[in-house]
């Protein structure tokens, strides 16, 4: 199965039509066999075809998440990777998964975390994601983790609050949107016109 991925069959770099193809056709198949080869292809020292592999792995994510659901170990074993693409593209992966196994990734709330600490930009905006959509799920989830989204609110740079803030609102319900509320508005000030305008546009959302 590897053969088929894009470092094997077009060697132009950055042309990962061959990868989202592979992902299609695996969803399609729902080959399972053939998505444990993509798994352990993670494990590749040539960081080509491991770096093919994540890419498929959460193409799939996209599309069919029941597919790769299981292998969340696998991706929180990769947020402590030293290859960055690996790194985000694990976070990207377990986003994907999270509706469908939303225990087992809460379970592991620390090593999320701490990739979000230690992660560049695309690794945290997608440990946001993760975070909201567990804090979405229920209100033992909510409690653990809505502290940490708004104090992400709090000091992430401003340029990137109507974003994350955009990302969080998924988890924002009667009971927290004062303070989802609140924290936004202490940084408006600092906001150009069109990310206040992104902002106003949320709170719509939210206020009758």
């Amino acid at each position: 199965m590897l053969e088929k991925l894009g470092c094997f069959v077009n060697k132009h770099k950055g042309d990962e039509k061959v990868n989202i193809n592979l992902a299609i056709e695996l969803c399609k198949n729902e080959n399972e066999e053939s998505i444990k080869d993509i798994i352990k292809g993670l494990k590749n020292k040539n960081k080509d075809i491991a770096n093919d592999c994540i890419k498929v792995l959460y193409e799939i994510g996209y599309r069919k998440p029941e597919l790769i659901s299981k292998y969340s170990q696998d991706f929180l074993i990769l947020l402590s990777s030293k290859n960055n693409r690996l790194v985000w593209g694990a976070m990207i992966a377990l986003k994907t998964i999270v509706a469908t196994n939303p225990d087992e990734i809460f379970n592991n709330i620390k090593i999320i975390i701490n990739g979000y600490k230690k992660g560049g930009t695309i690794t945290i905006d997608n440990a946001i994601r993760v975070l909201s959509e567990l804090a979405s799920i229920n209100n033992k989830y909510e409690k653990e983790i809505f502290p940490i989204l708004l104090n992400h609110l709090e000091t992430c740079e401003i340029k990137n609050l109507p974003q994350r803030a955009e990302r969080i609102i998924v988890c924002v319900n009667v009971n927290n949107e004062d303070m989802f509320l609140k924290t936004i508005n202490k940084r408006v000030d600092d906001l150009s016109s069109s990310q206040l305008s992104r902002i106003n546009k949320l709170k719509k959302q939210l206020l009758p």
